[in-house]
């Protein structure tokens, strides 16, 4: 009985999103709500976190807006508001919350590419 229970709250998995890791640079499509217009709008980054897990699991993208200024976005893996996820890029990373990212700007900021073969 409990099983059922729980499936009734879970909310669906959003099929677009695959599986992320941190250090992965991605482009999220997300769909934004102006007024009565709606729109898809298109975030360009690096996952600098994943917090959670299963249908609640978020996650985080770091992208450099205009001047050099940091922007982080966090969303909602399973979120109906997220139309598709590319992943461009994996990074070779030692740790789960690339947080250092944020004092380096530059060359200082890239990432080791993870080679697939």
């Amino acid at each position: 009985m409990s099983d059922l229970l729980l499936k009734a709250f879970d909310a669906q998995k959003n099929e677009n999103v695959p599986d992320l890791l941190p250090g992965d640079g991605v482009t999220v499509y997300v769909r934004v709500v102006e007024g009565r217009r709606e729109r898809v709008q298109m975030i360009r980054g690096t996952v600098i976190r994943i917090m959670g897990g299963g249908v609640n699991q978020k996650f985080t993208v770091r992208r450099m807006a205009a001047n050099g200024i940091g922007v982080e976005l966090t969303f909602l893996t399973h979120s109906p508001r997220i139309e598709k996820l590319e992943i461009h890029r994996r990074s070779h990373v030692r740790r789960s919350r690339l947080y250092y990212l944020r004092d380096r700007t530059g060359k200082s900021a890239r990432l080791r590419e993870k080679r697939t073969y």
